[in-house]
């Protein structure tokens, strides 16, 4: 058992000292040993593959926003069930009907979003009210039902 606080904190000052410095090694060695070729296309800006088009204020569809709250609340949620559920068998059943009624308003929530349409992207935005249409790409395929 450590006996100094010098003593309890060592290994996590030496796991930190390692872990900066494995990073500035890395990060180093590549600006030393990589290839510094500069061309048009390294230097604009990368779009999962696509390329770049229209201008960086561009509006995004509410639903976005949505699912990104969605994913926060159930964040929310991990962060006070992981230790909820370590101290369980202390709190006894006062703390499960606290958790109970926590998880029924998360999954509340859950099913209003669900329910408003915003999980299903196959609706294209551009079938909403309030939006222009657009012409079809000359690439579609049009289906037809015999």
């Amino acid at each position: 058992m450590p006996s100094s606080p010098l003593e309890l904190y060592f290994p996590l000052l030496v796991q930190a000292l390692l872990g900066i410095g494995l990073a500035i090694g890395l990060v180093g060695g590549s600006f030393l040993l990589g290839q510094k070729v500069r061309s048009k296309t390294k230097e604009s800006p990368y779009e999962c593959g696509m390329a770049p088009i229209g201008s960086a204020g561009e509006r995004f569809s509410v639903k976005f926003y949505l699912v990104a709250m969605l994913f926060i609340l159930f964040e929310i949620e991990a962060v006070f069930l992981f230790p909820w559920v370590v101290v369980f068998r202390e709190l006894k059943m006062v703390a499960f009907v606290e958790m109970f009624v926590f998880v029924i308003l998360i999954f509340t929530g859950f099913i209003y979003i669900w329910g408003k349409g915003v999980l299903d992207w196959s609706k294209s935005a551009l079938t909403q009210p309030g939006s222009a249409p657009v012409a079809p790409s000359p690439n579609a395929r049009v289906l037809s039902h015999h």
